[in-house]
């Protein structure tokens, strides 16, 4: 369970970090950012919530979880916005990183910078088991990790990569269940 870090003072200014939490589809990413970001709430901390605009697939504004659990978000077309938009918050929330362009890395050690706190979900490997976006250089930048894991949907074992049932090339399609399953290392080279 990731336990959440003491906010600590360096010369009169306050120390920022960034979390990331990651992982294959399924596995409950934004599940712990929400859960996150309404503890920051609960302790009465500006916070603002931020999501690709293509990410559309439970509504246009709120981050959903598979679950169903929501949360108020702005949707965004570059990480640069998120910058602009982020104001005088202690708290930036992100999800769905991996969508966004390079720049998300450097918005995010920006606002760290400016002494925010920065929780940032994101697949680490795209469909073909491969490091999706900018996510490799989050993880290296980021203070705190949290990968979590799926249920292999064929033989019960710990899965972290997201299997595409479809045919489709493309690199980003969005989809669910219909499209995706989580696997582990074996069943995902099964294919």
């Amino acid at each position: 369970m990731f336990i959440e870090p003491k906010r600590g003072k360096a010369k009169d200014t306050k120390s920022g970090w960034i979390e990331v939490i990651t992982g294959s589809m399924f596995s409950g990413k934004t599940e712990e950012l929400i859960r996150r970001l309404k503890r920051a709430q609960i302790a009465k901390l500006n916070v603002e919530i931020f999501k690709p605009k293509i990410d559309v697939r439970y509504d246009e504004n709120d981050i959903v979880s598979h679950n169903q659990n929501a949360i108020r978000s702005t949707p965004v077309n570059t990480a640069e916005e998120i910058l602009l938009l982020s104001g005088n918050c202690d708290v930036v929330g992100i999800d769905e990183a991996q969508f966004l362009d390079q720049s998300i890395v450097e918005v995010c050690n920006k606002l760290s910078f400016q002494g925010k706190r920065v929780i940032v979900a994101g697949l680490d490997m795209d469909s073909k088991g491969l490091p999706f976006g900018s996510m490799p250089q989050l993880l290296a930048v980021a203070e705190y990790v949290t990968k979590v894991h799926a249920i292999c949907v064929k033989c019960g074992d710990i899965a972290h990569f997201s299997y595409r049932k479809s045919n489709a090339e493309n690199l980003i399609l969005l989809g669910e269940h219909d499209i995706y399953e989580a696997r582990c290392r074996t069943c995902f080279q099964e294919n």
